[in-house]
């Protein structure tokens, strides 16, 4: 992990700053302050340092952040900028004096004393073997909250086969398909947009009080952000003990007839492959594959299992013969667990709507897409061309009132194709569902941080009331140009003490971890919410963590 010493930017490369005397053509611009910009209607660069002011770096890097939630898109350009850097020079240098001093409550740089420029080997070249999942798994550590709950409910599933397997938990070995199917019913809540909204809310409106402890509001985070474990593990556990009811009912196969074997068997196979396709490296170097794998067999799974479950109400093993009774059914816990589950997927596709949609331009790099009606601030959308293809997850920016909008970084095939063709109708979901930037409302004072297109996480608690403070860091390369006057006009209505913005087309690449620690001590703030690509985030949850201050940002199976 980097140390605060060093300055890794949002790509993961590496600054060392000294405190000695520079020659003068390495001397500072004149900061201007974020007011002066406002006052500047026509002028193109956003302020970019620490402090709210802008001011020339000397590096040579551009950045290329657009950040929506499918951060896989992002990493791609991201990539090719920092791979054609790397023909010029394989050293960076970095330019960020240390900030003491405020001006009307803005902090100032130092003239005095200025930093050397030291030479260090990018993070790229020292780590040319390190692959995008090393960043997205590993780097997170080896034994995270999110791996913490994978390994807590398939431990607990493995405890309760083995007691089965043994003698010693006669229930689970007579009703071994049931467990399986209470397993697929855990997954499906953990992943279910309606029911976790309700969860969201619930936890804001009993822990999002100002006298609740702090270590008891960032340990809900950490679940609720990585309840994606107990979805992971109930998934294996399912597999597990659909397989050891298998191999019961071909021990005992008087019990059973070969059709409930065949359908069982079929449903094995559907999760096999379901969670294959769902594996880490699957999942993220094909993210189409594994969207239509998981859904469609999924959903082919759930209707083999209502046949499963009439079958074995309806079976009589002494006759051999099939009588479906109602009585009979209704005592059958796996028939309403199968209920739910059928509910629970149903639900937000009951919900899509096609509906019109505003698709504009800025620039060939992000498009703005606006929709009727109001959302509440910290809710997140899906978007598609078509219900049965790839659903896209953004953040959705609105006042509250008349109509919300989405921020689009053209990153990969579906956010280019609405640059390149946009479109007049988009299929959404009405059920908008909770995420991380939701639990915002659950503190009293927060520093969110976004890299380009991240922002439109935050944009609506900058322009709805909100309970907690929110302060707010944006990098971004060339906003005005790339993001268009809506989104400007909207973030120049933010107070300006409340709001650092660093455009890379100007300043280069800042520090945004050290920045961040910095704005957190200036601010007094409780959280750091953040919005980037891999690496970005972990950067500044990283360089929080290590100054002692709680930070989230996305993980990757957010």
């Amino acid at each position: 992990m980097d140390e605060l010493g060093k300055s890794p930017s949002c790509h993961g490369v590496s600054f060392e700053m000294r405190n000695q005397a520079v020659p003068a053509r390495h001397l500072l611009y004149k900061p201007m302050t974020l007011n002066a910009w406002k006052k500047r209607s026509n002028h193109k660069i956003f302020p970019g340092h620490e402090s709210g002011k802008f001011q020339k770096s000397l590096s040579r890097e551009s950045s290329s952040h657009f950040c929506d939630l499918d951060i896989e898109g992002e990493e791609e350009e991201e990539d090719d900028d920092e791979e054609q850097q790397a023909e010029l020079d394989s050293v960076r240098y970095s330019s960020l004096p240390h900030i003491t001093e405020e001006d009307n409550g803005v902090p100032l740089p130092q003239p005095h004393p200025q930093p050397t420029f030291v030479k260090v080997p990018s993070k790229k070249a020292a780590k040319s073997g390190e692959s995008r999942m090393s960043v997205i798994l590993l780097d997170q550590g080896l034994f995270t909250v999110y791996k913490r709950l994978f390994l807590l409910s398939f431990a607990l599933n493995l405890t309760a086969l083995i007691l089965a397997a043994t003698g010693h938990f006669s229930y689970a070995k007579k009703e071994a398909a049931l467990f399986s199917v209470g397993n697929i019913l855990a997954l499906v809540l953990c992943r279910n947009e309606a029911f976790l909204r309700c969860v969201f809310w619930l936890v804001v409106k009993v822990l999002g009080r100002s006298w609740v402890p702090l270590p008891l509001k960032t340990g809900t985070t950490s679940f609720l952000q990585c309840v994606g474990g107990i979805h992971s593990g109930c998934g294996v556990s399912s597999v597990m003990w659909l397989t050891y009811s298998l191999v019961e009912t071909l021990r005992h196969s008087e019990t059973s007839s070969p059709e409930i074997r065949g359908v069982a068997s079929a449903i094995l196979g559907l999760l096999v492959i379901s969670s294959l396709a769902a594996f880490p490296l699957v999942r993220h170097l094909h993210h189409n594959v594994f969207e239509g794998f998981h859904r469609f067999s999924g959903w082919t799974a759930l209707a083999l299992l209502w046949v499963f479950v009439m079958l074995s109400a309806a079976y009589d093993p002494v006759e051999k013969s099939y009588r479906l009774r109602g009585s009979v059914l209704a005592k059958k816990q796996d028939f309403w667990f199968t209920l739910i589950i059928t509910v629970l997927i149903i639900l937000p596709w009951v919900s899509v709507r096609k509906v019109p949609v505003q698709v504009s331009a800025p620039s060939g790099h992000a498009s703005l897409i606006k929709f009727p009606s109001g959302i509440k601030a910290g809710l997140l959308g899906r978007i598609s061309r078509s219900p049965l293809s790839d659903w896209h997850a953004f953040g959705i920016i609105s006042d509250g009132k008349d109509e919300h909008m989405m921020l689009a970084g053209a990153v990969g095939d579906f956010t280019k194709s609405l640059v390149s063709d946009p479109p007049k109708y988009l299929y959404t979901r009405c059920v908008k569902f909770a995420g991380l930037p939701y639990l915002i409302n659950m503190y009293n004072k927060v520093v969110v941080v976004a890299t380009g297109s991240g922002i439109c996480v935050f944009l609506s608690f900058m322009l709805q009331p909100c309970p907690a403070e929110v302060y707010v860091i944006w990098v971004a390369k060339a906003i005005e140009k790339n993001f268009g006057d809506d989104i400007v006009k909207r973030i120049k209505s933010y107070p300006s003490e409340k709001m650092i913005i660093h455009d890379t087309a100007f300043s280069g690449r800042p520090n945004v971890p050290q920045m961040t620690v910095e704005a957190v001590k200036k601010w007094g703030a409780e959280v750091v919410i953040v919005t980037s690509n891999p690496s970005g985030s972990r950067d500044v949850v990283n360089g929080c963590k290590a100054a002692g201050i709680p930070a989230f940002g996305p993980i990757w199976d957010s």
